[in-house]
């Protein structure tokens, strides 16, 4: 089976309409969840570009695969995959496959796409690289315009410097944007492959929706902002919470800039989230014109989302809020069942067995990953009942990990303020309970869990556990497969 894989970076799944958004301008991934199954717990086993990549390359979780920054804002850790470390793209290649990568990269620094059997342009970096000389190639020989921009939209620092770029106009057409270059670069490959009888894995990486959000006019301006309702989180008071937050939210400037920037910097963020649905509707188009979906599965997900205004912050960072752990997460297989809807907590982890299924591979070397072809139907499925990720810092060491499950979220932060959250009466997560003694028996429930898998995957981090909270508190209980449901309701 052929199988195209598109991702995005930092994308929230509210922009899309098939994950609510009544605004929304995104009918091609609307079109690929209505034929396909959407997955409305999909979480990032990390929030943050490299690791949580280099997870779905290797199906391993950060903490075993130690690729635990982004290289651009490495603090101490290795900034590259082991030489034989396995990736599921070499195990593509020995099955046969044609393999395909076009796109962002950033799988760590010196060892790039090519070095785990990947074909396509070289594409490094976090944003557009619009001074590659593939894309300068391309638009040379379609006579477009260089990249420009202007109506620059940033706060100011507390230092009173300029902050971090959130947004600005792009002075191209459509058809000269990085989006648009890569897919037509990706239909090249596509076209190519299809004439190859070889089975291929192509897979498409956008840079965007990241910050900044850099679109031409007619997507800047796509969304009034006065219809955009801002996210209820805006009334975030830090008040309770580790300290790192409030310090990340002057870093970015919120509290600099009114409301109405706010909601126009979401409004081009959801006009940014439409350029690339119409960039991926070129690609479905071109599959459909290539006879090729009757026999090519489709993933749709990203890295991780994106804060945009949620909690007074931007970006990402220390703070493991369901603005950017829980993104979209979207599967067609030829002759599913289509408008299938699962609410297991799955993980951007699980891709990698799932594509080893679907190319009829061993999925056993993707030791952190379960194959979600069970789910891409309406039969009932035995699943984990929770999940756990985790984070080891973006700027500076910061080492936490979180376990979800149907009604709470426990965040432990070893150096600060440990999180708790009741999600059924608190969904926008800003009063923490922690240590609220009603919620005695729920902590110490979620903290026994999250030791219980922690121990079992090897993840040392369960040490610090121990060493930090009184023992029978969070001590291993091998009766204790999960939490009662009770506790939830």
């Amino acid at each position: 089976m052929n199988i195209l894989f598109l991702m995005t970076d930092q994308h929230r799944a509210d922009t899309l309409g098939a994950y609510g958004n009544r605004l929304a301008a995104t009918p091609v991934l609307d079109e690929l969840a209505r034929t396909g199954t959407r997955f409305d717990r999909w979480y990032t086993p990390t929030a943050i570009c490299t690791p949580a990549r280099a997870s779905l390359l290797t199906g391993q979780a950060p903490f075993r695969h130690k690729l635990l920054a982004n290289h651009e804002r490495n603090v101490g850790y290795i900034e590259d995959l082991p030489d034989g470390q396995w990736a599921f793209s070499e195990a593509l290649r020995d099955a046969g496959y044609n393999c395909g990568l076009i796109g962002k990269w950033h799988v760590g620094h010196h060892r790039r796409a090519a070095d785990f059997g990947f074909e396509g342009p070289d594409l490094p970096g976090w944003h557009n690289p619009v001074d590659h000389p593939d894309y300068l190639d391309y638009l040379k020989a379609n006579d477009l315009p260089p990249y420009e921009i202007h109506d620059r939209i940033r706060g100011t620092l507390p230092n009173g410097g300029p902050g971090n770029l959130l947004a600005a106009r792009l002075r191209q057409p459509v058809e000269a944007t990085f989006e648009h270059y890569l897919a037509t670069r990706a239909i090249e490959m596509l076209e190519r492959y299809a004439a190859d009888p070889k089975p291929f894995f192509l897979q498409l990486n956008f840079f965007g929706p990241h910050l900044p959000y850099i679109v031409p006019d007619e997507y800047f301006d796509m969304f009034d902002p006065e219809l955009v309702e801002l996210p209820k989180s805006i009334a975030e008071t830090f008040a309770g919470k580790p300290p790192v937050q409030a310090n990340y939210s002057a870093h970015w400037t919120f509290d600099t800039m009114p409301l109405e920037v706010t909601r126009k910097l979401i409004a081009v963020y959801w006009g940014y989230v439409a350029l690339i649905d119409m960039e991926i509707g070129r690609v479905m188009d071109a599959m459909r014109r290539l006879g090729l979906n009757d026999d090519t599965a489709v993933f749709f997900t990203c890295d991780h989302g994106e804060f945009t205004g949620a909690h007074r912050l931007h970006d990402k960072g220390p703070a493991m809020y369901e603005d950017i752990y829980r993104t979209p997460g979207l599967l067609r297989i030829p002759g599913q069942e289509p408008g299938v809807v699962r609410t297991e907590f799955v993980s951007l982890l699980d891709c990698t067995a799932t594509i080893l299924e679907l190319a009829g591979i061993d999925t056993a070397p993707a030791v952190d990953s379960r194959s979600l072809v069970p789910l891409a139907s309406t039969h009932e499925v035995p699943w984990e009942q929770d999940i756990v990720c985790e984070f080891h810092g973006h700027h500076f060491p910061y080492p936490q990990r979180m376990i979800r499950t149907d009604r709470y979220k426990l965040v432990v932060n070893p150096d600060s303020t440990n999180e708790l959250y009741d999600l059924f009466t608190d969904p926008d997560e800003l009063l923490n309970v922690y240590n609220h003694p009603e919620m005695a028996e729920v902590r110490g429930r979620l903290m026994r869990r999250l030791y219980e898998v922690l121990r079992d995957r090897g993840d040392n981090f369960y040490h610090w556990m121990t060493s930090m909270y009184d023992v029978g508190e969070v001590s291993y209980d091998p009766t204790l497969s999960g939490l009662d449901e009770a506790t939830y309701r």
